[in-house]
């Protein structure tokens, strides 16, 4: 006896009419649902297409009405009378009036109109290389950002990071303002050898607003392996390389936009290398960002500034705090992210003069040998020494910390901010929220994003 044959090598018995049939009716119902749900969104609010689908439809009938008058009134008079007499040879009298008729021809030909212009448009879609179906959810998304808020976000690290990844949803004119004193690390090492300012906390901050996923997710890949290259990610190798071609950060900057298709903008706080120090309660100073951290233990810190003190920004930094609809802080560490951006003379006074709300989103913890000891008031008054402006509110998390996460924490000797013996000003000007990540000491980009949109109600236009 053979052997059977192979599930594989198996003969397809073609289906029987009636199964055909079925398969026919689903999917020719599926491409109904399809159509009718692009149908939607084509005419839903916001998106500008419905005025101008209006517009061609007027536009039609009275195009018709005018054509009917010339044929009527004009040499061609013969020619109308014979179509007229045509159509009313087609009616059934008695049955159905002449005008219905009329009516009958004046919708197919509408439907055609609108079915040439389908077609057009898939069409011209195919050419770019867009698929028909998503350039209407391309429309919207570039209306609905347009019309977002101007938000100018200044700090550094992953929690900077993290809310302009919650942001880049809701607006394209979203602004970082990224501290650049970073001297540990990949960064470290090009600040060096390159003598530029840090490039670690930018590359985070295109990654999170850039509208290429592919190039997001390499601008973080971090080179395990190669001499000279190991240790460094490709974002930090991209931006020394951009500029060193471009002469500067400060001229390849709108190369490095259009490259990486970033919705908004990112700009270091200042385009000069830098050092940040601290200097302590007990009149000693710690030079360096990268040796706060390691100086566990050391009086805590009184002030911060940066060396050279008069630094220079950009002005497309200072054109956007001037435009701006809310000013965010953080989150992020006190004295290495958020404080430095501050120091900057012309973002300080750009700051203090603007009319935009200023809101603190406060860390969760404490930071063991930076801000040991400092309750969230502590805080605050930190960024009003150094800005000249108290902040307009302060976002604060509610969410309970997973408690395997927070003994982690407490280990480390972090500690919780909350308003906990608060004076009544800050208790005023405070907005209590969960806006935790599940089962992390981190804040949900997309609850923090929601949070900050509701504080400042929405710009028109």
């Amino acid at each position: 006896m053979s052997d059977p044959p192979l599930r594989g090598n198996r003969p397809k018995t073609p289906a029987s009419p009636p199964v055909r049939r079925k398969a026919l009716r689903q999917q020719a119902v599926a491409q109904g649902q399809y159509a009718t749900r692009r149908a939607r969104v084509w005419l839903a609010p916001g998106i500008g297409v419905k005025r101008w689908l209006t517009l061609f439809v007027v536009c039609t009938l009275v195009g018709a009405v005018g054509f009917l008058h010339f044929t009527w009134t004009g040499p061609l008079h013969f020619v109308a009378t014979r179509w007229i007499l045509y159509l009313n040879g087609l009616t059934l009298p008695g049955l159905i009036p002449l005008h219905i008729t009329g009516m009958v021809v004046m919708s197919l030909a509408l439907m055609g109109a609108f079915f040439s212009i389908a077609m057009l448009n898939r069409s011209m879609m195919r050419g770019i290389g867009t698929m028909p179906g998503a350039a209407v959810d391309l429309i919207r998304e570039r209306r609905t950002l347009s019309r977002g808020l101007r938000i100018v976000a200044l700090g550094g690290g992953t929690g900077l990071s993290n809310l302009l990844t919650g942001l880049r949803a809701h607006t394209g004119h979203t602004t970082a303002i990224v501290t650049v004193s970073d001297d540990g690390g990949s960064s470290g090492r090009l600040r060096e050898s390159l003598d530029m300012i840090a490039p670690g906390d930018l590359t985070d901050c295109y990654a999170a607003l850039s509208d290429s996923p592919v190039m997001a997710r390499l601008l973080l890949h971090r080179f395990t392996r190669g001499d000279g290259i190991e240790g460094h990610t490709f974002g930090n190798l991209l931006l020394a390389t951009l500029s060193e071609e471009g002469g500067g950060l400060t001229e390849a900057m709108q190369d490095i936009h259009d490259v990486l298709r970033i919705r908004g903008q990112v700009f270091p706080a200042t385009t000069t290398p830098a050092t940040l120090v601290a200097h302590l309660e007990d009149g000693g100073v710690i030079r360096g960002e990268s040796q706060f951290a390691a100086s566990v233990g050391h009086a805590r810190i009184r002030q911060v500034s940066l060396d050279p003190p008069d630094l220079p920004t950009l002005p497309p930094v200072l054109d956007a705090l001037r435009d701006a609809d809310q000013i965010v802080l953080g989150p992020g560490s006190l004295f290495t992210s958020i404080i430095p951006a501050l120091l900057v003379p012309d973002i300080a006074h750009a700051i203090r003069g603007s009319q935009a709300p200023l809101i603190y989103v406060a860390s969760l913890m404490t930071e063991p040998g930076e801000t040991d000891g400092m309750s969230l008031e502590d805080h605050v008054r930190a960024i009003t020494r150094h800005l000249g402006r108290t902040p307009d509110c302060v976002l604060v998390n509610s969410a309970a910390l997973p408690p395997d996460v927070l003994q982690r924490y407490t280990e480390a000797g972090a500690w919780l901010l909350n308003l906990q013996g608060a004076s009544p000003d800050l208790i005023g000007c405070a907005v209590v929220l969960p806006l935790l990540q599940p089962g992390q000491a981190r804040h949900d980009p997309v609850v923090l994003a929601h949070a900050l949109l509701h504080l400042t109600p929405r710009r028109q236009g």
